[in-house]
């Protein structure tokens, strides 16, 4: 008689638990197998989830390598459902110990076999007929819908497989509750509009401390930091030619340009521009408005930079002056606050739900309705997809719906924002804006040796971690795809190709820029390029777009999302109680806080320290070790920079990022 030890380990999900029996086989390929086992501890209970299960089994057949097993449960109880994460199997006799990643919902009274590591190219699936049933299944609980029609497409209902597994930390009606404790706060807050500055800067210490861009939110330079290394860093253009619908002259500016003519400026590499066009004719809430500005900065001899010029609207007129530095202090410090009106709610509509949220949700499904769980790049792409799909649902359904959160804090409200991302989310191309480098070359701002933009942090780390994703994707898919024949041959992959270009009416994602040419992938370097992109945006982009929200918008006047009354159309001279009077009320303000402070928490494992580990194949783990080395020297190379910075710049530190 032979011993046997296995580990079940139940998985992390909502009624992942069951009652059933069930039983097991081992087996070693060759045709040698046990029978069937019931795997059952006297007394206890067996299957709870998250819970890891030790068994003792014996029989006649000695399999040394157990490489395969065959699960099977009942409907017995009254909760059968089974998530099962992994299976360990030892046999004492040889001492050989086999993984067996499950990662799937056993379904009752079928047999599922799963091989040992679970980690197959299609062509090479000794069970092919399960694996394609399997995805059969998985295509009719992962069907696209285009929701709200322009947007991208999501899923039509959330499976249960990307339900959270305890939702009350991602119930932010209840967080937020929690986070007020009581009505503390609002006593501390009180009702109504604010006094003076001295006011609303007097509640944070008594709260949640202050946001880091509140010190110094009236200074130029840091007003031009926000531009680098705030949570809206990817609108910043080199200037090549000033816009004929921008005023702005050579005059108005001379004093800014330290002696440099706007030609000279340019021809150094010193001027930038944003325009933000795309907000013209987008819907806003009653009695509110966003501008849709045009903005020019100049980077200065410190190498800071500084903004020199702020028109609010797009054309030119008698009633939409250009904004310039010497122009009376609070007059220009309400062109600026007005200027991260329609930044901030370009930031909430486009940088940080559209591209990092809801695109990445559609790739998500197609991986899922494409790729087997059993596929390497399956494994590969599916810690970068968690709860993604449950997050999307639930925070449409909260901050974007009427009279939401977006509606009472945004200019634009609910319907400009789906207006906003609809407008936007079609021009984002997988080989320029979802390619680092080429999004920065697309905007002139590619730099390696700090002579361009020598203070956009955000940028330098955001293209080291580039390179490291990069450089272990490609790792990666090289270990599986030794040759392009591997890749032409794979179903699912190309499968995959298929449904992320095909065009939503037809069924798709329909994103496009993905590299997938004359209707196929062919070759390593197509597969890089779509993994690389798909797992930056979802970890590197979402955390420089999320985690500082409450370090920008917690002090309203440094980061408005929206302002009281009309736009200045002159340069008369303001008053401090004219910017106080702007601002939004004390319960919009401390709904501002609350929800910001909850969005920028970190809730899921780090970068490389995956929350679920879905590979097991000794080669592949080997290549996941090296990715977090390296990222580990990354993050010690930032730390060192940052403690030469007075205004550090901290978001992107890898055990930060989700």
């Amino acid at each position: 008689m032979t011993t046997y030890e296995i580990k079940v380990k139940t998985g992390d999900r909502l009624g992942a638990g069951t009652d059933a029996n069930v039983e097991i086989v081992l087996l070693d390929g060759s045709g040698r197998k046990t029978k069937p086992a019931f795997l059952d501890n006297w007394l206890r209970n067996d299957f709870e989830a998250r819970q890891l299960d030790v068994f003792t089994i014996k029989d006649d057949t000695d399999i040394p390598d157990v490489t395969e097993i065959k699960i099977r449960r009942d409907q017995a109880g009254l909760f059968s459902d089974w998530y099962v994460e992994k299976i360990e199997v030892l046999n004492k006799r040889s001492g050989t110990a086999s993984v067996f990643p499950i990662l799937r919902w056993i379904r009752p009274d079928v047999d599922l076999y799963v091989g040992k590591f679970d980690t197959f190219l299609p062509q090479f699936d000794p069970r092919r007929d399960q694996r394609n049933a399997e995805l059969e299944l998985k295509k009719t609980l992962y069907e696209y819908e285009e929701k709200v029609p322009g947007l991208p497409v999501q899923v039509k209902k959330v499976p249960e497989d990307e339900q959270f597994s305890t939702s009350a930390k991602w119930d932010l009606l209840k967080r937020k509750v929690s986070l007020l404790a009581g009505k503390s706060v609002e006593m501390i807050f009180g009702s109504g509009s604010w006094e003076t500055l001295e006011d609303l800067t007097g509640v944070y210490l008594k709260t949640f401390g202050d946001p880091k861009e509140m010190e110094n939110w009236k200074s130029d330079e840091h007003f031009g930091w926000q531009r680098l290394n705030s949570v809206n860093p990817n609108l910043i253009h080199l200037c090549t030619e000033i816009p004929s619908k921008f005023g702005v002259t050579e005059e108005c500016i001379k004093e800014c340009l330290e002696g440099l003519t706007l030609s000279e400026a340019m021809s150094k590499k010193r001027l930038f521009i944003v325009d933000l066009e795309i907000l013209d004719g987008i819907t806003c809430v009653e009695g509110y408005i966003s501008p849709v500005p045009i903005a020019l900065f100049f980077v200065n001899g410190t190498g800071k930079l500084m903004p020199v010029a702020i028109q609010l609207f797009q054309q030119k007129g008698p009633e939409n002056p250009v904004f310039v530095p010497t122009d009376p202090p609070y007059t220009w410090l309400f062109a600026k606050m007005w200027y991260n009106v329609a930044d901030s709610n370009y930031h909430q509509a486009l940088t940080h739900l559209g591209y990092t949220h809801l695109l990445m949700e559609g790739i998500c499904i197609a991986t899922n309705r494409c790729l087997s769980p059993s596929h390497p790049m399956f494994k590969l792409l599916a810690p970068h997809f968690l709860f993604i799909i449950a997050i999307n649902d639930r925070a449409l359904n909260f901050l974007v719906s009427p009279g939401g959160w977006i509606d009472k804090t945004m200019a634009i409200g609910a319907v400009g924002i789906l207006e906003l991302t609809k407008k936007g989310a079609d021009s984002w191309r997988m080989n320029i804006e979802g390619n680092y480098a080429e999004f920065l070359n697309s905007r002139g701002v590619y730099c390696r040796d700090g002579s361009i933009l020598p203070t956009f942090y955000q940028r330098d780390d955001s293209m080291v971690l580039y390179g490291a994703i990069r450089d272990y994707v490609t790792k990666y898919v090289n270990l599986y795809y030794d040759t392009n024949d591997k890749i032409i041959n794979d179903v699912e992959i190309q499968t995959f190709g298929q449904e992320l270009t095909k065009s939503k009416s037809d069924g798709g994602c329909g994103i496009p820029g993905v590299p997938f040419e004359n209707g196929k992938f062919s070759k390593a370097d197509q597969l890089i390029e779509v993994f690389t992109s798909v797992i930056f945006s979802s970890s590197v982009v979402h955390a420089a777009a999320n985690f500082p929200q409450y370090d920008a918008y917690g002090f309203p006047p440094n980061y408005p999302t929206k302002i009281k009354g009309v736009p200045p159309k002159n340069k008369n001279p303001l008053k401090e109680e004219d910017i106080v009077k702007s601002l939004i009320d004390k319960s919009t303000t401390l709904d501002t806080m609350v929800i910001t402070r909850i969005l920028s928490e970190r809730s899921t494992n780090a970068l490389g320290d995956f929350e679920v580990t879905y590979t097991y194949d000794p080669a592949a783990v080997k290549i996941v070790e090296e990715f977090r080395q390296n990222l580990k020297d990354i993050s010690l190379k930032m730390h060192q920079r940052n403690e030469k910075l007075v205004q550090k710049y901290e978001y992107l530190y890898p055990e930060e990022i989700p």
